[in-house]
C-alpha cells in the first residue's frame, strides 16, 4: 500500500573474471559518459539515524537510492548544523567557514537597521525589512555552487533549485540560476520579477485546491505501529500518535506533513518535463530541497508515529518522482543527502533510558548570563547578544576594549561552570586553532567550531551544550525538538548516489557532505579539487572506470 500523497501534477565489489589459464592483460574500463541530468535531493533533518532504523523499510525511491553507491556515515562536519549551513556546503564544496554561512540567522549590532538579527538568505539593506519580514537573497552565499561553475564552463547548462524553504533553494542554486522557486507560505514564490512557467502556475493551482481539500488521516503502515504512542509535553500538549489528518481549507499544518514534500517533488517534476531538462547536448542540473522531515521532526520529533509516516510516504513520492524521469528517457544521476540530523524531544528520550536527557536552563539563557556578567562589571546595560543559550554569542562593540576583554572572561567563566554546557570558546581561541586533518568523528569540539566560523560574522563566543540538552525551554506552545548542537546526531547523515546500471557498493567510513560537489564534477569531466573546495572525489563505479582525477 502507498503512503504518500498523491499530487495533482506528479505524474561493491567488483566480480572478477573466472581465471583462465593464464591470466588476460589487464584493461582499464571507459568511463562513462557524463549524465545529462544531475538531481541533487536534500531531505532537511534526515538523520543518519533514521536511515538506518528505515532504511530495510523502503520499497521505493529510498530503495532503488539504495541499490547505488551507499555511505552511511556522512558528515555536516562542522558546528553549526542548522539548514542554511548544512544547505550552503552540499553543492559548494565548502564547509561554512568559507561559504560563510555560520547559521540559519546571525546578529549583527553594526548593521543600520533597528532590527540587528540577519537571516542567511535576505538582503537585510531592502528599505523597512526585518529578519522576519525580508527580502530573498542571495548576497550572503560568498562562493560559487556547482550549478554556477557548470554554467562558467558551458553557459548552455540550465540550473534549477526547488525547495520547501526559500534558505534552501537558494543555498543549493547559489548565485545564477534559471529558475528558483520556494514555498512562501501561500505559494511558490521566486525573485521579484520572475516569469512563472506553466509548471509553477499548475503546481500554485493544485496547492489551493489540495488546501482546499483537507487531508484525511493517513493509513498506518505495519512497521510505523510500534511508534504509536503518546508522550506528554507539558501540560495538555502531546506527541506521538498523529497521522497528518488535516480540515479543509487549514494550511497551517501543510509544511509539517507528506503533503509539502509531493507538492515540491511535482513542481520538480513538472519543470523538468517543460524546460526538457537532461534532453540538451550538455548536463543540467536540479537541486530539490524537501523540508518537510524537518517541520515533522520539530513538531512532533523523531521517533514517533509521525516521522514513520512521513519517512513512508517520501519514500514513496520518490520513487513516482524517479518513474517519472524514467519515462522521459533522461540518463541522470542522483544524489541524496541533508543538510543536518535531529534529535528527539527530551521527554521522550528520558522514557527510553536517557536520563540525562533535558530543555535548557533558564540561567543559561542570553539574557541571564548577559545580566550576570553586567551586574558583576557593574556595566549598566546589555553586554551578550544571541538568540539562544548556545552557538554564537556576541559581545556589545560599544565597549572598550578593556570592557570587553573583561566580558569575555566573565561569561567564559559562567559558561563553563555551567552543568549543561560541554565547551566555551573565545573568538581568540577559534581563530588560533588547527583546522581538522582527520576523519570527521575524530574532530575535537573546537575543530568543529573552526569548520563553522567566518570572522565577519560569527560570534565573539561559541557555546557547546553537552549532549541531549535541547536549547528550547518551553515545548508546550512550539517546536518541541531540535537540532543545531555539536554532537553526531546532528552532524551524521546519509550519502547515497545512484545512477542506472551503477554497480552497487556500500562505504561504511565516514565521508563529508563537502565531498559531494567534487564527486559530482568528476562525473561531469569538471575539474574540483583542493584547494578550491574542502571535499575530496569519491570513486563511485569502480567496474565503470574511476570518475575521480
Amino acid at each position: 500500500m502507498k503512503h504518500a500523497i498523491a499530487f495533482a501534477s506528479l505524474l561493491a565489489l567488483v566480480t572478477p573474471a573466472a581465471l583462465a589459464q593464464e591470466a588476460a592483460p589487464a584493461t582499464t574500463p571507459a568511463p562513462r559518459p557524463a549524465p545529462r541530468l544531475i538531481v541533487t535531493i536534500s531531505v532537511d533533518q534526515f538523520s543518519a539515524d533514521l536511515f538506518a532504523e528505515y532504511r530495510n523499510r523502503f520499497t521505493g525511491g529510498f530503495k532503488r537510492l539504495l541499490e547505488g553507491a551507499v555511505f552511511p556515515a556522512g558528515y555536516q562536519s562542522h558546528a553549526a548544523t542548522e539548514t542554511c549551513p548544512g544547505h550552503s556546503t552540499i553543492l559548494t564544496g565548502m564547509h561554512p567557514a568559507r561559504t560563510g554561512i555560520i547559521a540559519n540567522s546571525w546578529t549583527d549590532l553594526k548593521t543600520a537597521r533597528a532590527d540587528k538579527t540577519v537571516y542567511c538568505a535576505e538582503d537585510e539593506s531592502v528599505p523597512g525589512s526585518t529578519s522576519a519580514n525580508y527580502t530573498v537573497s542571495d548576497k550572503h552565499l560568498l562562493v560559487p555552487t556547482l550549478g554556477e561553475r557548470m554554467k562558467a564552463a558551458n553557459p548552455a547548462a540550465r540550473i534549477v533549485s526547488v525547495a520547501g524553504k526559500d534558505r534552501a533553494a537558494v543555498m543549493m542554486g547559489g548565485h545564477k540560476v534559471d529558475q528558483l522557486w520556494w514555498w512562501d507560505g501561500k505559494k511558490f514564490a521566486s525573485y521579484a520579477g520572475r516569469t512563472e512557467p506553466e509548471a509553477v502556475k499548475r503546481a500554485n493551482t493544485a496547492a489551493v485546491e489540495r488546501i482546499a481539500a483537507g487531508q484525511p488521516a493517513l493509513d498506518e503502515p505495519d512497521f510505523c505501529r510500534a511508534h504509536d504512542r503518546a508522550v506528554a509535553i507539558g501540560a495538555g500538549k502531546t506527541i506521538g500518535t498523529g497521522r497528518f489528518q488535516r480540515a479543509p481549507g487549514d494550511a497551517k499544518p501543510l509544511r509539517a506533513s507528506p503533503e509539502f514534500d509531493g507538492m515540491v517533488f511535482s513542481l520538480a517534476a513538472g519543470l523538468i518535463e517543460e524546460m526538457q531538462l537532461g534532453k540538451g547536448q550538455t548536463t543540467d542540473l536540479i537541486a530539490v530541497g524537501a523540508s518537510a522531515t524537518d517541520y515533522v521532526g520539530h513538531t512532533y520529533g523523531t521517533n514517533g508515529n509521525e516521522m514513520c509516516l512521513q519517512l513512508a510516504a517520501l519514500d514513496d513520492t520518490m520513487g513516482d518522482f524517479f518513474d517519472k524521469l524514467d519515462s522521459l528517457g533522461i540518463d541522470y544521476e542522483v544524489v541524496l543527502t541533508a543538510d543536518h540530523g535531529g534529535h528527539d524531544a527530551p521527554e521522550r528520550l528520558r522514557e527510553q533510558a536517557i536520563p540525562n536527557a533535558a530543555r535548557i536552563a533558564p540561567d543559561l539563557t542570553t539574557k541571564a548570563i548577559s545580566d550576570a556578567v553586567a551586574a558583576k562589571l557593574k556595566l549598566p546595560r546589555q553586554v551578550l547578544f544571541g538568540d539562544s543559550g548556545s552557538g554564537d554569542i556576541w559581545i556589545d562593540p560599544k565597549l572598550t576594549p578593556a570592557q570587553k576583554a573583561a566580558v569575555t572572561r566573565e561569561a567564559l567563566a559562567l559558561y563553563r561552570a555551567h552543568p549543561q554546557v560541554a565547551a566555551a570558546f573565545s573568538r581568540a581561541e577559534i581563530l588560533a586553532a588547527t583546522p581538522a586533518t582527520v576523519p570527521p568523528p575524530a574532530w575535537s569540539l573546537i575543530e568543529r567550531a573552526k569548520a563553522s566560523y567566518n570572522p565577519d560574522r560569527s560570534g565573539d563566543l561559541l557555546i557547546a551544550l553537552k549532549p541531549n540538552i535541547t536549547p528550547i525551554p518551553d515545548a508546550t506552545r512550539g517546536y518541541v525538538a531540535t537540532h543545531g548542537s555539536f554532537w553526531d546526531y546532528d552532524r551524521r547523515v546519509p550519502i547515497l548516489f545512484w545512477r542506472k546500471d551503477m554497480v552497487p557498493m556500500e562505504q561504511p567510513l565516514p565521508v563529508e557532505t563537502v565531498d559531494i560537489a567534487p564527486t559530482l564534477a568528476a562525473t561531469i569531466g569538471l575539474k574540483l579539487g583542493a584547494p578550491e573546495v574542502d571535499g575530496r572525489c569519491l570513486d563511485l563505479d569502480a567496474e565503470a572506470g574511476s570518475t575521480c582525477p
